[in-house]
């Protein structure tokens, strides 16, 4: 402070300039004219000169592309360096470019809180990176030792709420999991579906999103729910993806009984266009306003005041919004994170803590990890190794917690390991539901190109899952070798396949049009002026366009049978492509010409005769004439481009795509074979799991000719499958190598775990309060392996006791499964034996009572090996002391028996 008072005295060596007329009777403060002319005289240890200049100041100068007569000196200057802050936000575009690059310096340093994109890119090597994050902050703030101020002392510390909106929307959920066309799954509950709006303008799940509301106000662990959290989170900044989200949204805020009727509500969403600086101006007017005004409000955002904006009362941000990029995610987040103080009953208070409310856990750790790790060229882009990732994230924990929601609803903050685990182990949870019939389980599906007739031959043996069956695939499996691929899988379009189809679909026809143009399309400056230059060089952009159109879209259009869609995105983006190089050719024009008339204009202004009058008005012209010649040399080059470039780009576009199609239509067929093969895993974790089942001992303890029953391959197929190997070419006779790995490991060995987790919860089927069981997470196999479900059996039982009264009371009565699936038939025998008063009187010893029921009451066939493990198992699960060798279940298939009339001698010779 001591420094600064010197400094506005003028007591130091460092002036201020500015052309700020408030400034101008300050000590210290120079115009920039009285600076200028300060210069000659200036010390001999002069330091130089530091300026600070908007981005939209710089671009609106004549001399970096705009329309104003300012910063020319900016221009003229050699800079040791331009420092551009917050380059995340729209520095590459064309008008930015042409800023910078009318800036001549040595150096250019770009800053970013959030640099995921350019770190990802390689655009900058290691030595050209420098990390100061947020967590070096706070590390800073808590670490400080010298007795001078703290400067970080201000900061907030962030803190991280995520939600698994179990209680809240969980049917909803279930819902939301179907596969989609493409035969991918949404495995994570989607913020944007649950505030989507019908046309009417109100939600379509509006039930669900009071409900939500409610929560928010009533449930102890969300932000709204005490009267002191209400006064933490006075004021602060809700997220959606829609404009029309966030005007419902508004309107459920404001009624009577929402729980938010005393905050005043800002929708900051304008009419959409996010990037529009005078609508966020005044969005951020409408906030300060709205805070200055009222004790508590919300702001409903899909964009606006997500960067670059500081609104220090913002306590708290809400996600609502389905965002994947960590860029916006974390911009948005650290909204909240400002200095702020306040009076508090004539106390003055400082923000300690600001907050960040999730509701969609796997998108929220995910994103956390990547900002842990992706500003880190280390670790960028999921490389280093798990030690380091969970290093850096235990490192960012310490000063940005994260509370989240446990399995029992409870939250609690996680380490490192579970910011990595969680999102696993929902995907893991969501294969279980879909009774492993998930894309999840898979990966390297384009592995199946480099070895296409020996993988071909084992997946056409899969039947598909049920689910596909009546499903209209386009691609299948004997396509797999005529799909071109490069060696890491990706479509490849040679070179003289590109130029054999540009010849036969154009020929040697287009220059004459293209030529045409050039030679039609010279422009000179008429008396129309600028207007008539930019005009004719939009015509000349029309017919240049039509050309492409004509000449090269519509032809190859035909010889590649597209739809009108398709055609019609191709000629949209060819025109955009078009128009971005006929704006710079007008930009470069308007630049030169602008910058020519300012020019005269100060020559004509300090003009004291008639010849130096002459003489610039000469100069004058040749400037624009230079200009109109570089415009003529632009459109040139720009036709010559199209006509030696186009048609490739649209040959090598079409032909990629075509093969882009064809591998995806492929790799879906393969997808549908696997999920498949992936729908008889349940079954054999209930026949075959001792506790340690994986991908990499899947086929240690099942019998080939089992496996091959459920799966129809062999297991040296599945390991070949899973793990790869050698094979023989047929077409070639040589031995090859398949990479194989076409299954996910660390999801294969999660659902199994959380199956088995599933499996061991609902063992116990004399509970009478469970809805379901483990059946319900086990897909239709084949024909005999199609489960009763437990309704169907329940009511089965139910007319035997009808038909049969008092039959669970009698200890000599005998029950018999004769073609045994699932056992739910006997264990609901078992259970009701086990309950009843009568039998409970006469055999009152728990144990004993179950051992008699197993040894003299119920008796059961399974038709095969596995069907057997499976329901002894099951019947037999809920006492890990029981062992099927103590009870009535044989493995025999007593369809044959039943044919020619011999069950009877079956069942004696079995059980007596």
């Amino acid at each position: 402070d001591d420094d600064f008072e010197k400094f506005r005295a003028g007591q130091t060596g460092y002036r201020f300039v500015s052309d700020n007329e408030a400034l101008h009777d300050r000590p210290g403060v120079m115009t920039r004219d009285m600076f200028v002319k300060w210069l000659p005289n200036r010390d001999k240890d002069f330091a130089g000169q530091i300026c600070f200049e908007s981005l939209q100041g710089l671009k609106g100068s004549v001399f970096f592309g705009g329309n104003y007569n300012k910063l020319e000196w900016i221009k003229d200057l050699d800079w040791d360096v331009l420092i551009v802050d917050e380059s995340h936000e729209g520095v590459d575009t064309m008008r930015s470019d042409r800023a910078f690059n009318n800036i001549r310096r040595k150096f250019t340093l770009y800053l970013s809180g959030t640099p995921f994109k350019a770190i990802a890119s390689g655009e900058f090597g290691d030595r050209q990176i420098y990390n100061w994050s947020y967590a070096d902050e706070q590390e800073a703030k808590k670490e400080w030792a010298s007795n001078d101020h703290n400067p970080y002392q201000d900061m907030p510390r962030l803190n991280l709420f995520t939600y698994r909106m179990s209680d809240i929307v969980r049917e909803k959920a279930k819902q939301g999991m179907s596969l989609d066309e493409e035969g991918t799954i949404d495995y994570a509950f989607d913020l944007n579906e649950f505030f989507k709006t019908k046309e009417d303008g109100t939600f379509e799940h509006e039930a669900d999103v009071r409900k939500f509301l409610h929560a928010l106000t009533t449930q102890e662990k969300f932000p709204f729910a005490t009267a002191e959290l209400r006064k933490e989170m006075a004021h602060t900044f809700w997220l959606l993806n829609r404009v029309d989200s966030a005007k419902a949204l508004a309107k459920l805020l404001k009624e009577n009984g929402s729980g938010f009727e005393d905050y005043k509500v800002v929708v900051a969403a304008g009419d959409g266009r996010i990037d529009d600086n005078v609508e966020t101006v005044r969005a951020y007017n409408r906030v300060k306003s709205a805070i200055k005004d009222h004790d508590k409000t919300i702001t409903l955002s899909v964009g606006q005041l997500t960067t670059g904006v500081t609104i220090p009362e913002w306590s708290g941000v809400l996600m609502l919004s389905n965002m994947q990029s960590a860029q916006l995610y974390m911009q948005a987040a650290f909204r909240a994170q400002n200095p702020y103080e306040y009076s508090d009953g004539g106390k003055i208070v400082r923000k300690e803590n600001a907050y960040v409310f999730d509701f969609d856990p796997a998108r929220t750790l995910i994103l956390f990890d990547e900002f842990a790790n992706n500003l880190k060229r280390s670790t960028a882009g999921g490389n280093g190794t798990t030690e380091e990732r969970q290093q850096n994230i235990r490192q960012l924990l310490n000063f940005f917690p994260v509370i989240a929601e446990d399995d029992e609803g409870r939250m609690m903050q996680i380490d490192e390991r579970q910011v990595l685990s969680i999102p696993r182990k929902i995907k893991c949870e969501e294969v279980v539901r879909r009774g492993f019939m998930s894309n999840l389980l898979f990966r390297n599906i384009a592995n199946i190109f480099s070895a296409p007739s020996v993988v071909g031959e084992i997946l056409k043996k899969m039947d598909k899952a049920q689910e596909e069956r009546g499903r209209n695939s386009k691609g299948t499996i004997d396509e797999v070798g005529n799909v071109s691929v490069d060696e890491n899988g990706d479509v490849m379009i040679t070179t003289e396949l590109v130029i054999g189809q540009e010849q036969q679909v154009f020929g040697d026809k287009l220059y004459k049009t293209f030529d045409e143009i050039k030679d039609d399309g010279e422009i000179e400056m008429t008396t129309e002026g600028v207007v008539g230059v930019l005009a004719a060089i939009d015509h000349v952009s029309d017919s240049l366009q039509t050309a492409v159109e004509e000449n090269i879209i519509k032809p190859a259009s035909e010889e590649y049978e597209l739809t009108k869609a398709q055609t019609k995105r191709l000629v949209k983006e060819s025109k955009k492509e078009l128009e971005t190089k006929i704006e710079k050719i007008k930009g470069d024009f308007e630049q030169q010409r602008k910058i020519a008339e300012v020019k005269h204009q100060e020559t004509i202004r300090q003009a004291t005769s008639e010849k130096e009058i002459a003489d610039a008005e000469k100069t004058l012209r040749q400037e624009i004439d230079l200009a109109m010649k570089g415009v003529n040399d632009a459109i040139k080059e720009a036709t010559d481009e199209i006509v030696n470039n186009k048609p490739k780009e649209v040959i090598e576009r079409l032909e990629k795509d075509k093969e882009e199609r064809k591998k995806a239509s492929v790799e879906e067929e393969v997808r549908a074979h696997l999920r498949g093969f992936s729908r008889t895993i349940p079954s054999f974790i209930m026949a075959y799991d001792d506790g340690n089942l994986t991908l990499d001992n899947f086929d240690k303890n099942i019998e080939d000719d089992v496996f091959k029953e459920v799966t129809s391959i062999t297991l040296e197929e599945f390991r070949f499958l899973r793990d790869g190997g050698d094979y023989v070419d047929a077409a070639t006779g040589k031995t090859e190598h398949f990479d194989g790995h076409l299954f996910d490991e660390v999801v294969f060995d999660d659902a199994i775990a959380e199956f088995r987790m599933k499996q061991q919860e609902l063992a116990n089927y004399f509970d009478e309060s469970q809805t379901e069981d483990i059946f319900d997470y086990i897909p239709p196999q084949k024909t005999n392996q199609i489960y009763t479900p437990k309704w169907v059996v329940k009511k089965m039982v139910d007319l035997l006791e009808q038909e049969n009264p008092r039959i669970f009371e009698d200890p000599r009565k005998t029950f018999a499964d004769l073609y045994m699936k699932s056992g739910l038939y006997i264990a609901e025998i078992v259970r009701r034996l086990y309950n009843n008063v009568e039998m409970r009187r006469q055999i009152p010893d728990d144990k004993e009572r179950i051992k008699h029921i197993f040894q003299h009451q119920v008796y059961g066939f399974a038709p095969t090996k596995i069907i057997y493990r499976i329901a002894t198992r099951y019947i037999l699960g809920f006492d890990c002391l029981l062992k099927p060798e103590q009870s009535n279940f044989r493995q025999v298939d007593t369809v044959p028996y039943a044919k020619d009339g011999t069950m009877e001698k079956l069942i004696e010779s079995e059980f007596g």
